[in-house]
C-alpha cells in the first residue's frame, strides 16, 4: 500500500477538486467531499495502471506574504 498527498480546493462554482502532486495529471472533482474522496482512490489507481509518471515531494511550506 502506498500513501499518496492529495492537494484539496474548493473552486469558484462549489466544486471540490483534488491533485495528487506526486502522479503528474493526476486529478479530479466532485460536488461533495464523500464523492471527492471516493473518486481520488478510483483515480489514483487509474494513474498506478496508465504508469503516470511520479515526482517525489520534498516539502511542502506555508510561506506568509
Amino acid at each position: 500500500m502506498v500513501k499518496y498527498t492529495v492537494l484539496i480546493e474548493k473552486d469558484k462554482d462549489g466544486w471540490f477538486v483534488a491533485d495528487v502532486p506526486e502522479l503528474i495529471g493526476c486529478h479530479t472533482q466532485a460536488k461533495t467531499m464523500d464523492e471527492l474522496l471516493k473518486r481520488v482512490k478510483e483515480v489514483i489507481e487509474l494513474c498506478e495502471e496508465e504508469g503516470s509518471p511520479k515526482t517525489k515531494i520534498l516539502k511542502v511550506q506555508t510561506i506568509e506574504v
